[in-house]
């Protein structure tokens, strides 16, 4: 299929687009994915930094910005947001507890959408905020099943260890106890992509005098349950669309 569209200086954007939704990329790792001499992929990821379309980690290295996930929510192709409000609501009136969608970009991640408990001590995390990937429950989900690479470089400024991460994988699904902020609790589980990738975590989050030291046997079974239905919506919508 010839993926030219005719304007070079578009189709070369979209070269630069592409080789981000791998995952962080440094300079160099543009030039080798896209073909573009180096100049040229500087310039343009630059410029697509400019309106938001591409970002920076903490390392510098490039990734794709927040204005693609605002740009695919507003063209209501985003299935996952579509679907998670609901799904979050029923989460929250279950566990009593604010539940939260997480999406990992770099080094952080970032609340996608949530449902707070109406009243009452609760943990509330604005949709748009970015919280660390080196502290809690959801930090883990999105870290656990990454390649052995990123798994080790996330580790290296993680509070949670490599043998977490083994329990993370064994049982699918996290917990986390005054690891991102003193006093709080949380439980995630992995939202899958048609193709199996973790893409997202789903939480709940409360203070510990109500989640307990183990809040994963309080909250597991729920949290799994509505990353699960979440999952399953992805799956429908990739067989209507094949």
């Amino acid at each position: 299929m010839d993926n030219t569209s005719g304007v070079g200086v578009l189709d070369k954007a979209a070269l630069v687009l592409t080789a981000l939704e791998q995952g962080p990329t440094t300079l160099a790792g543009l030039v080798q994915a896209t073909g573009l001499a180096r100049p040229t992929a500087h310039r343009l990821a630059v410029a697509l930094e400019h309106h938001r379309l591409v970002g920076r980690d903490l390392q510098g290295r490039f990734v794709l910005g927040p204005r693609l996930v605002e740009l695919a929510s507003a063209a209501g192709e985003d299935r996952l947001l579509a679907t998670a409000g609901p799904i979050l609501a029923r989460l929250r009136d279950i566990t009593g507890e604010s539940s939260q969608l997480f999406r990992r970009q770099g080094d952080i991640r970032i609340c996608a959408a949530a449902a707070e408990r109406p009243s009452g001590l609760r943990d509330t995390i604005p949709v748009g905020a970015q919280v660390t990937m080196n502290a809690g429950s959801a930090a883990q989900v999105l870290l656990a099943w990454e390649d052995s690479d990123r798994i080790r470089e996330g580790l290296a400024s993680a509070t949670f260890s490599a043998v977490a991460l083994n329990t993370v994988r064994r049982r699918g699904w996290a917990q986390s106890v005054g690891e991102r902020e003193p006093g709080v609790a949380s439980v995630s589980a992995p939202v899958r992509s048609p193709g199996g990738k973790v893409i997202a975590a789903v939480s709940v989050s409360g203070p510990i005098e109500r989640l307990t030291r183990q809040p994963g046997r309080l909250h597991a079974p729920a949290v799994i349950a509505a990353a699960e239905r979440l999952s399953e919506v992805l799956r429908r919508a990739g067989g209507e669309e094949h």
